[in-house]
């Protein structure tokens, strides 16, 4: 049977955003079931206007023989025009777009035509509540609604109550990690792990102990500069002969005009604590040399769809500290009365981010991986496009507390914790590996293409 083609709306796969990355990710993960071919965007796409056959590499990559990717680069997110054009000459059988709706608004001003022929698969990164109930028309014009967070399933529901979803057509599916990228590493077996000494002695001089590792963007949602500020805040804790072998190493743009001047802000207010920076691309093997180095990753984001920063470090077995907002939530493998968290759950609960409603709650219980972190303050922060949506602030002191515990267990605990944390991310009760992820998008997308009926011309409605 000739396999499905599907075709891809997103960030360019070859790109390292998130999106980009999770978008190779299921790529590869499904190429052997469906055939691909993707409008692959970036802000200022250096391959504009060509069209990449991505056949070779991805049989290379995966192993799969008649592995059929083919990109077609361009500048932002695209237009009317180039999605006719791709649509006549590849012959698709199904949409899939992945990323903010609010990019693609056009997309969906042409549902009525596309829906006749083909139906629309959305991969949904909403982060927070209040209900977006501004996004419904995307939901609407969407037949399949995949969506990376428990919380993000009950805020669907929320909002489309005017054409309820069923089980099938609005679903969980977590990003997942790739375990041969992202993978715990002993200096006695591993060969990769001489990347990991080298960092060492590039980084620490052989005098440094402990090390926070940070792995986001430089924008204000992430707050890099609250994480200088908790790490500092750390360090005032200690003796100075321990706070001198303290690290803190941040993996992104020291600079940005979406974030801040991050070397200023560590030479100013953490004068007397390592601060390093890497901002050059990197290769997996060597991300993960860095998750391997630190003593724990953290991510103070106010807002987050997921965390695939804090997700690659469980994957290979470094412990975290993260906000309690949006998918970081799932990555705590949160428990209610000794049972984890289901999507239905959420329907009920919304979310846990209310500190006064569940940060002492006796019924509820984390892993031994993470160390939680009520937002504090929660804001209404909103723009034309997202006119409201709630800002989740956690205090950098309390995150400093944190990383203090996180510190006064020891390496051997550190580890052991980390260790669990790996069995987390690679278990059935959280589908956040790569394989559990694929494998999701292949049932879910088969099962609607068993159950869509193409759109009607036209609808009759009550106001």
């Amino acid at each position: 049977m000739a396999k499905k083609k599907i075709l891809l709306l997103s960030d360019d796969l070859r790109m390292s955003s998130g999106v980009g990355t999770m978008s190779k990710e299921f790529v590869m993960g499904t190429v052997h079931h469906y055939d691909w071919v993707q409008i692959g965007g970036a802000i200022t796409h250096p391959d504009q206007g060509k069209v990449i056959n991505m056949n070779d590499s991805m049989k290379e990559e995966t192993g799969v023989e008649d592995a059929s990717v083919t990109i077609y680069p361009t500048n932002g997110y695209g237009n009317q025009e180039l999605v006719r054009e791709v649509l006549k000459r590849e012959q698709p059988d199904a949409i899939l777009h992945y990323t903010d709706p609010r990019f693609w608004g056009w997309l969906y001003e042409m549902e009525h035509e596309l829906r006749q022929s083909i139906p629309i698969f959305y991969y949904n990164i909403w982060d927070d509540w209040p209900a977006p109930y501004y996004n419904e028309f995307f939901y609407e014009c969407s037949d399949l609604i995949m969506n990376i967070s428990k919380q993000t399933v009950a805020i669907v529901n929320e909002v489309a109550k005017q054409k309820p979803r069923t089980d099938w057509d609005c679903t969980y599916v977590p990003h997942g990690i790739n375990q041969k990228y992202f993978k715990p590493l002993l200096p006695e077996v591993d060969d990769e792990y001489k990347l990991v000494e080298e960092m060492k002695r590039q980084l620490t001089d052989g005098k440094t102990e402990f090390i926070v590792f940070y792995n986001n963007r430089n924008i204000r949602r992430k707050n890099p500069g609250d994480v200088v500020l908790a790490f500092k805040t750390f360090c005032d804790m200690l003796p100075k002969e321990e706070a001198d072998k303290c690290a803190l190493l941040m993996h992104t743009q020291p600079r940005d005009e979406n974030g801040t001047d991050l070397p200023v802000v560590a030479k100013t207010l953490a004068p007397d604590y390592k601060v390093f920076f890497s901002d050059h691309k990197v290769t997996p093997h060597h991300l993960n040399a860095m998750y391997n180095l630190a003593d724990v990753t953290l991510n103070m984001a106010s807002n987050e769809g997921f965390g695939l920063g804090t997700a690659e470090s469980l994957m290979a077995g470094t412990p975290i500290i993260v906000n309690v907002t949006g998918g970081l939530q799932d990555q705590c493998g949160f428990k209610l009365n000794g049972e984890f968290l289901t999507a239905k759950d959420y329907k009920e609960i919304k979310s846990l981010h209310d500190d006064k409603k569940w940060k002492d709650h006796e019924d509820l219980t984390w892993g031994e991986w993470v160390n939680p972190v009520w937002p504090s303050n929660r804001s209404l922060a909103g723009s034309i496009p997202t006119p409201y949506i709630f800002d989740d602030r956690c205090r950098f002191d309390d995150v400093a507390q944190s990383i203090k515990d996180w510190y006064d267990v020891g390496a051997e605990k550190r580890k052991e914790c980390g260790m669990k944390g790996h069995e987390f991310v690679t278990g059935n009760d959280s589908m956040m590996s790569a394989t559990a992820m694929s494998q999701n998008f292949i049932d879910h997308m088969d099962t609607t293409f068993d159950k869509w009926k193409p759109r009607k011309r036209y609808g009759i409605f009550k106001a």
